[in-house]
């Protein structure tokens, strides 16, 4: 069994749908310094949809024809993959309640097209307004997207900002996971955007883990013991860094107090409320995510491929895990065991 946790779709309504279209670009365009276009994809009669942050530095592309069910499971059945689950490409920052209805029911109805082999995330603005919190329970109680899909941070906003706390309390009280996408580039980003992989890999990298920091930090898992985070881009590699930021020892080192101490269980909340989906297996390396495993547990680690971005990371993504020097029942872990637990497939 292999379950790629990470296939983004977006409907491919957005391409030929010009209310829609225009709908969309409008509440991106100019919202935390993002901006979209649409504009033909040279040598062929599709459209893509080109994401910039800043103005001017591409850092999402939306092609049409790319998220259609038939070359999806077509695609998947090549590279041999079983189930997948469906996530927004980098969108849910900006998207207002109306596009989020719209989306979740159009991802409701594509996984429900696809016999059970997809499973789609509910996407909802995370404030508590009554209207956002009933947009939570129609897509858990009526809709079947049991996990929701959220932006590291939005705006200028990580999720331990006070901003996002009812809707947290929500998410405690009726025991929700929740998928946390990285943005290209995180709130401070001067200095990622010149170059074109920095941007958009580095980017997610920083954002992601900033993101499981003040998470960690924060009291975030004090107040929300029931919600448990799966992070993308492997939490942006915290893994490597994660005995630096824990609390070292007793914060009696001299006169000056020069970091924050421990509230008795930091290293346990982040065990118990955490795991990791790697978003793609090759970019990594061999070494990166053995040493990954060896760190945090193979039951914290999740496949997923970020098909369609590049074919070669769904194709050649099952084997890579399968030649890592760890053991079988690590593999199966991190290949389905672990994504059937959090996203309850």
């Amino acid at each position: 069994m292999v379950i790629d946790a990470n296939l983004y779709w977006i409907p491919e309504t957005l391409f030929t749908d010009s209310e829609l279209q225009n709908k969309f670009l409008s509440v991106v365009t100019g919202r935390y310094d993002w901006f979209g276009h649409v504009e033909n994809v040279e040598g062929t009669d599709k459209v893509q949809f080109i994401m910039e942050k800043p103005r001017g530095f591409a850092n999402l592309n939306y092609v049409q024809g790319e998220y259609e069910l038939e070359k999806q499971l077509a695609d998947m059945d090549d590279a041999g993959i079983d189930k997948a689950v469906m996530k927004l490409p980098g969108c849910a920052e900006w998207l207002d309640l109306e596009l989020c209805q719209y989306f979740n029911d159009k991802a409701a109805e594509h996984a429900k097209k696809s016999g059970g082999r997809l499973t789609a995330l509910a996407v909802v603005p995370p404030y508590s307004t009554d209207e956002n919190i009933e947009e939570l329970r129609r897509c858990s109680e009526e809709l079947g997207l049991k996990t929701v899909q959220l932006s590291a941070h939005y705006g200028d906003k990580y999720l331990d900002n006070e901003a996002f706390s009812g809707f947290f309390e929500k998410l405690n009280e009726l025991n929700m996971n929740a998928y946390v996408h990285h943005t290209p580039v995180p709130v401070e980003y001067q200095s990622f955007r010149t170059y074109d992989n920095v941007r958009r890999s580095y980017g997610r990298l920083v954002d992601q883990g900033l993101a499981v920091s003040r998470e960690m930090y924060s009291g975030f898992f004090n107040k929300y013991p029931n919600v448990k985070l799966a992070h993308s881009m492997m939490g942006g590699a915290f893994y490597a860094i994660q005995e630096m930021l824990l609390p070292h020892g007793p914060m009696d080192g001299g006169a000056v107090r020069r970091f924050q101490g421990d509230n008795g269980n930091l290293a346990e909340q982040l065990n118990a409320q955490v795991v990791y989906e790697m978003s793609h297996a090759q970019p990594w390396g061999k070494q990166g995510l053995e040493y990954a495993v060896s760190v945090v547990g193979a039951d914290h680690v999740i496949y997923g491929s970020s098909y369609p971005v590049k074919m070669d990371w769904m194709k050649g993504g099952p084997e890579f895990i399968r030649n890592l020097d760890i053991t079988g029942e690590e593999k199966e872990q991190i290949l389905h065991k672990n994504a059937e637990r959090f996203y309850q497939l």
